[in-house]
């Protein structure tokens, strides 16, 4: 078959760069993943109850597996591993495959943050010299930019998680900028309403359960509200920030001036270098590399570095190989510590 050889190319390819090659497993406990990504995700996985009573998935991301893999073992140095496989997730769109086949690799638990971000993106660049095409594009982003802009902002700090925490899912994210627009949380006669009802629940039991979360949770939240404030202006203001932050998009040697020029004209105090970004070339083999903010928006845990892949051949563009950097997954998966990684998928079909 020539997925086959394809993928075996791409594999002796990878071991080439110095990368283990390691197994892993199909089905893993559910609760790893509906604890990380919310119950919300419940409606893309495949799951089944077992014979104790267990909820069990297929493994929606060849990832989240490679890392519980790593935290699972009580690993602690730095691991250059590959895989390869398939991940099994619904999609909303019916003409997506609900099963994708992958190779991947990682290097988790070193610190050179720059180096291993380049050598992943490297290792992707030679994997693509087994794949016929004409031209095509590698996009590269970074999530911490993003982040760091909002910290930057002059709005209350429930806003700021709203929003770093929600950037990957694109809808919900423009429904929150139209919220901050509106001033839409902060209804003046609402929050009087509401205050009568902070009174009355100081006088109630703050352990009692409403709609899922205790009294003493909802008055915490209610007094922070209240005392961080925020116009109608200035939401308008801020939104507007974001969306223009969200339409840069430019050669990738022209990243760090545009971005500079962005945050000088808005007031923020940000700056950044050429040397922030993995690649100062603006072609690298057939492909034209471009910096653009909004890469990277498809995966809720990317934390930095996120590039892709798109080629064209026989007249179509294709998506073949996404990665990024995620410092702080392992840790949301149970770690007591955060463990960097970097990683990349090349995909099969």
């Amino acid at each position: 078959m020539k997925s086959k050889n394809l993928s075996e190319k791409i594999l002796k390819s990878v071991k080439s760069k110095g990368f283990k090659y390691i197994e892993l497993p199909s089905v893993i406990e559910a609760n790893h993943i509906f604890q990380r990504s919310g119950e919300n995700f419940r409606k893309f996985v495949f799951s089944f109850i077992d014979q104790n009573g267990n909820e069990l998935c297929l493994r929606p991301d060849l990832t989240i597996v490679s890392c519980l893999r790593y935290l699972e073992n009580n690993l602690k140095s730095k691991e250059k591993i590959f895989y390869s496989g398939q991940a099994y997730r619904k999609s909303n769109n019916k003409k997506d495959s609900i099963i994708r086949d992958q190779v991947g690799f990682e290097i988790i638990g070193s610190n050179d943050e720059k180096k291993d971000d380049k050598e992943i993106i490297d290792t992707s660049l030679k994997s693509l010299k087994n794949l016929k095409y004409a031209a095509g594009t590698l996009t590269v982003g970074n999530i911490q930019i993003f982040n760091l802009l909002i910290s930057k902002l002059e709005i209350p700090n429930r806003w700021k998680l709203r929003l770093a925490r929600h950037f990957w899912r694109e809808g919900y994210f423009n429904d929150l900028l139209k919220r901050l627009e509106t001033n839409s949380d902060v209804d003046p006669i609402t929050v009087e309403i509401d205050k009568k009802r902070f009174l009355k629940m100081t006088k109630e039991n703050k352990s009692s359960v409403i709609a899922e979360r205790s009294i003493d949770e909802i008055l915490k939240r209610f007094d922070k509200k209240i005392k961080d404030p925020r116009r109608p202006s200035e939401g308008r203001n801020i939104s507007k920030i974001i969306r223009q932050f969200l339409k840069i998009k430019c050669p990738i040697s022209k990243a760090a001036n545009e971005l500079n020029k962005f945050f000088k004209k808005n007031k923020i105090n940000l700056a950044v270098d050429q040397k922030y970004f993995p690649f100062s070339n603006n072609k690298v083999s057939k492909l034209n590399v471009i910096f653009s903010t909004t890469c990277g928006r498809q995966l809720e845990y990317y934390t930095g570095m996120v590039f892709k892949i798109d080629i064209k051949s026989k007249n179509k563009i294709k998506n073949v190989c996404n990665g990024g950097r995620y410092d702080k997954l392992i840790f949301d998966l149970g770690s007591k510590r955060k463990v960097p990684a970097v990683g990349a998928a090349v995909n099969l079909s």
